[in-house]
C-alpha cells in the first residue's frame, strides 16, 4: 500500500541530495529510523480520526 505525505520544498531538497549520496531509496532511511526507534507512526484510523 502506498502512502503520500507533503513536504516543504526545504525538506524535499535535503531528502533528495541524502538519498542521492548515499544510493538509498528515500523510504529505506525513514525505515531505517523507525525501525531503531527514533521515528515513531501512526495508524491510519487514528490518523484520519484526528487521534493524533
Amino acid at each position: 500500500m502506498a502512502t503520500s505525505i507533503r513536504l516543504s520544498p526545504e525538506v524535499e531538497q535535503r531528502l533528495d541530495f541524502l538519498a542521492a549520496k548515499t544510493g538509498r531509496s528515500k523510504a529505506r532511511r525513514l525505515l531505517e529510523r523507525i525501525r531503531r526507534g527514533e521515528e515513531t507512526t501512526v495508524k491510519a484510523e487514528d490518523f484520519w480520526r484526528g487521534d493524533v
